[in-house]
Parts: C-alpha cells; sequence; structure tokens
C-alpha cells in the first residue's frame, strides 16, 4: 500500500476515524469508545503512514510489515482503520456488534475479516503472538517489522511481563511494542487500581530499548514510530510508551475512565460529532 499521504492528509482521516467510532459505538449501544479515540492517530499513523501492508489480505504477510492489537476491546477504531484503508467497504462499519457481523465487540478469526490475524478479547496475549510473529519472520529472511498495541491496564496481566522477558532475551529485535499510557482502566485510574511505577525504568531494566510519545500528536507519532524502525536490528526489541487521553477529541469524554465501555446516548452523540469536523464521507447506518 502506497505510504505517500500528507501528515495534513492523515490527521484528517483520523478524525474521520474518531466520527466512525462514536457512531459505530452510539448505533449499537455498547462498546468501547474511551481507547479507541485515544489510539485513533496512532492507528491511523500506522497503516497510512507508517507500515508496508497490503489491503489484499494475506494471512502469513510475507513481506509485509504486520499489526497486532492485543487490547481488543478498542475494536471500532481497528475496524474503522481497516475499512478506511481499503480492507474491507466502509460501509460494513454499519453492521458493528449486530448479530452475525464480521465486526463482533472483539475482533475475531473465525468470522473471516481482513486484516484481523488473532482473537483478542482475552487481554495478556497480543506480545507473545506479536513475538512469534516477528521470530518467523527472521527465520524466513523476511526484513519487515511487527507492531503490537497493549493497554497499560493490560500490563496488569502476568503473561505480558513473561513475553516481556523473552523478547529482548531471544534478541526479537524487528519487534515494536506501543503501550497505550493513558493512566485509565475500566474501575479507575492505574495508579489506584494497580500502580505502574516508573513504566519506562522496569521495560529498559527487561532489556528493552525505550521511546515515549504523545500519542494525541500526529507529527510526532509518526516521527517516534519511524525512530523506532530505525533503532530494530540492534538485538533489542522497542517498546513505546505512548501517552494518550481517554476519548480524546471528544471533550466529554477525555481523561475519564468512564468512558472506558460505555455508549453515548443520541444527545451526546450530536455533541461529539459537531466537535469532530471531517471533510471525508460518512458511512449509513440502517434504521
Amino acid at each position: 500500500m502506497s505510504q505517500e499521504r500528507s501528515i495534513e492528509e492523515i490527521k484528517g482521516i483520523a478524525v474521520q476515524v474518531r466520527r466512525d467510532i462514536v457512531r459505530m459505538v452510539h448505533a449499537c449501544q455498547s462498546g468501547h469508545p474511551g481507547g479507541s479515540l485515544g489510539c485513533a492517530d496512532f492507528l491511523v499513523a500506522l497503516y497510512f503512514k507508517v507500515m508496508k501492508h497490503h489491503p489484499q489480505f494475506n494471512m502469513d504477510g510475507t513481506g509485509e510489515d504486520l499489526f497486532f492489537l492485543s487490547n481488543g476491546h478498542i475494536s471500532p477504531v481497528f475496524y474503522s482503520v481497516l475499512a478506511r484503508s481499503g480492507y474491507f467497504n466502509v460501509s460494513e462499519l454499519a453492521t458493528f456488534r449486530k448479530i452475525n457481523s464480521r465486526l463482533q465487540g472483539h475482533p475475531t478469526t473465525h468470522e473471516g475479516l481482513p486484516g484481523v490475524r488473532i482473537a483478542s478479547g482475552s487481554l495478556g496475549q497480543g506480545i507473545s503472538v506479536a513475538i512469534g510473529a516477528a521470530q518467523a519472520k527472521k527465520l524466513n529472511g523476511d526484513d519487515r517489522f511487527v507492531f503490537v498495541l497493549t493497554g497499560d491496564g493490560e500490563l496488569d496481566e502476568g503473561q505480558i511481563w513473561e513475553a516481556a522477558l523473552y523478547a529482548p532475551g531471544k534478541k526479537v529485535d524487528n519487534l515494536i511494542w506501543t503501550v497505550d499510557y493513558n493512566g485509565q482502566q475500566i474501575d479507575g485510574s492505574t495508579d489506584k487500581v494497580m500502580p505502574l511505577g516508573d513504566l519506562r525504568a522496569k521495560v529498559e531494566a527487561f532489556g528493552w530499548q525505550a521511546l515515549e510519545m504523545n500519542g494525541n500528536n500526529m507529527d510526532e507519532v509518526v516521527e517516534t514510530l519511524e525512530k523506532a524502525k530505525g533503532m530494530c536490528g540492534q538485538g533489542k526489541p522497542v517498546c513505546i510508551l505512548m501517552h494518550t487521553g481517554m476519548g480524546y477529541g471528544v471533550d466529554f469524554m477525555m481523561g475519564s475512565h468512564k468512558w472506558h465501555g460505555v455508549a453515548p446516548n443520541d444527545e451526546q452523540l450530536a455533541q461529539a460529532l459537531e466537535q469532530l469536523h471531517s471533510t471525508l464521507e460518512d458511512y449509513e447506518i440502517a434504521k
């Protein structure tokens, strides 16, 4: 897929993706808007600027960069970005969480949705899968990169830390792990539920190269992701601590864990769409 779009173009796409998110979650009155909104810039940067990938989907991904979504509950942003980058028709977003839809609340593979390589409803597994894919690429002489996104609340899962030990120990240096570091999880702030302490010091102590970025500044996101790619191949994997705002782009959702998994009502949807001005085309939702 061509990655010649300008930063200004992909900023506009990110706004439309945020419109998609609030409309999808509102239409079925179910889903996770907060983290999805916060990660929109990151996913758009990956799929429209940074990754080499092919919407003519091939499950093994030979010769292309791979992305794995570990925190699968933010499926609205993932589905929107996949559709907007050509994996399936944008109109299918209107089926989100509907009976027999391929767009389930958490991504699944048995529905055959292009772009989805793993089911990620259960937290904590994404880095392990990404490590396996990255090692397969190295064994096959494939020089492309593997990206994985986890939430910060997801770091409560022990499997995350087993994987975090394994990747540096086995020199999996074509792997870029990003943490959505918004400080919120389903039951409150991460500081109250399970304090993360000095997270950068932790991942560096485990043997990772670490970067930090503002995940809601598109210029910085693209710059940092490109820098991370340049740090690969040096014997260590790369971890990016991505500081985002829960619900970013919609003022009444921003910074609150209460919007982790709550759908906006009609009035709130109208308010959100008023704040998110896009020149791209919305999809139709059947009434």
